[in-house]
């Protein structure tokens, strides 16, 4: 049974940093595309990152260029977002998700809250 399961939300002042990670497991996840969701009150689940599970290539929306890292260790199992420079803007539930190439997210995450204070 497949599994993710995030952590390390919080609440943070504006400015500061946050590491999130999501714990895969259940499945072979090599030919995977791990991405991270965001969903703030009142509006629609957005994208924020994506990484390849095999090869480590990376997507980001454009608003978290240069302040958020998307990384994996192959080995635990894991999948990180380190975020910089937060802002109140950032404040959402944030979503560990699952994807095999050229189909629909399938695998998700209760998720894990981030309130970025002003």
């Amino acid at each position: 049974q497949v599994q993710l399961v995030e952590s390390g939300g919080g609440l943070v002042q504006a400015g500061d940093s946050l590491r999130l990670s999501c714990a895969a497991s259940g499945h072979t996840f090599s030919n995977y595309i791990m991405g991270w969701f965001r969903q703030a009150p009142g509006k629609e689940r957005e994208f924020v990152a994506h990484i390849t599970w095999s090869g480590g290539n990376t997507y980001y929306l454009d608003s978290v260029k240069g302040r958020f890292t998307i990384s994996r260790d192959y080995a635990k199992g894991m999948v990180y977002l380190q975020m910089n420079i937060l802002k109140p803007e950032d404040t959402a539930v944030y979503y560990c998700a699952a994807r095999e190439r050229f189909e629909e997210y399938k695998y998700w995450g209760l998720g894990t809250q981030v309130t970025v204070s002003s």
